[in-house]
């Protein structure tokens, strides 16, 4: 979920490079959605990143080596410590909102302050987090976060970006699932929506991470490019996707999971009226990359959507 073009030296709101007197900090390694052990996306949270500049940011996330580090710049706003601010950084750039580091912050938070609500004050606007410990997780005592998105905004691609898109997966058009055509879907980051009919050509598909991380930079694309294959309805009527997130950046290929762009398919399903809702989502992810991943998208009538994961200390 990232932009990999670095923030301009000269940012007036933050001119102060990074030097080897910059302050140390704690790094938490947290990872994010986990479905089972050796699953979810790991995300480094710093919580007190008062002292750092942006150029200090960027090179702990660089050191760290995650998709993205969350940094709470401000670990209380007007003396209230459940309002916080918090910037994005992946090893490159600053990213304006990542959603599988929010959930990690704000168990992060929750473990320290106590679970209830947090509002996260990022790039895009106000989030609200409420945190809880309960429901699936009441047996293991895990913290659960839910962030609830900004309202999507979902709309055409231009035909010749989708055919170009196509061509770098290795995908023809007639591998797409007609019920849901290509779409750009907004829910705090840009993310394509590609919808595979077969689970073969799904699993199948490969790309050339620098030709589509030229595209993803050319079109403004600062989240991932979400290709999905719809499994259905599960027992408790949720409508399952499968999803592969690309995201080529340093190392990585694809994300494990990606909380922005499954806000960004609850957006897309309910704009192309593929639910009905109030509707939920299941997403499973990671699969591909060997780390287990699942997302509960809640998607309402109208406004903004919800979802939930837990986060858990990562063994390094």
């Amino acid at each position: 979920m990232t932009d990999r073009r670095p923030s301009p030296p000269d940012d007036p709101d933050d001119p102060a490079p990074a030097s080897p007197s910059a302050p140390s900090v704690e790094v938490l390694h947290l990872t994010a959605f986990a479905d089972g052990p050796g699953g979810g996306n790991p995300a480094g949270v710093v919580l007190d990143a008062s002292a750092l500049s942006a150029a200090d940011m960027l090179r702990i996330a660089a050191e760290v080596g995650y998709a993205e580090t969350a940094f709470v710049v401000e670990p209380s706003r007007a003396g209230d410590d459940r309002h916080v601010a918090v910037r994005y950084f992946s090893p490159g750039a600053e990213v304006p909102f990542c959603g599988h580091a929010t959930i990690a912050t704000a168990v992060a938070l929750a473990e320290r302050r106590g679970v209830g609500a947090f509002t996260l004050a990022t790039a895009v606007g106000p989030v609200v987090i409420e945190t809880s410990r309960g429901g699936a997780d009441v047996v293991t005592g895990l913290v659960t976060a839910s962030f609830t998105s900004v309202d999507p905004v979902v709309r055409d691609l231009d035909p010749t970006v989708t055919d170009r898109l196509l061509a770098l997966l290795g995908l023809a058009h007639a591998d797409l699932d007609e019920r849901r055509p290509v779409r750009e879907s907004f829910a705090g980051n840009r993310h394509p929506v590609v919808a595979v009919r077969d689970q073969r050509a799904f699993d199948d598909f490969g790309f050339d991470p620098i030709a589509v991380r030229a595209l993803m930079d050319e079109q403004g694309w600062a989240g991932t490019i979400t290709v999905i294959h719809a499994r259905g309805v599960d027992e408790s009527g949720a409508t399952v996707v499968e999803a592969r997130n690309l995201f080529p950046v340093g190392s990585l290929t694809e994300d494990p999971a990606t909380g922005s762009a499954a806000a960004s398919l609850g957006g897309y399903l309910r704009a192309l009226e593929l639910i009905a809702p109030p509707a939920r989502v299941v997403v499973r992810q990671g699969r591909h990359v060997g780390r287990p991943s699942l997302l509960v998208v809640d998607v309402p009538v109208e406004g903004g959507i919800t979802v939930t994961g837990t986060a858990t200390p990562l063994t390094r």
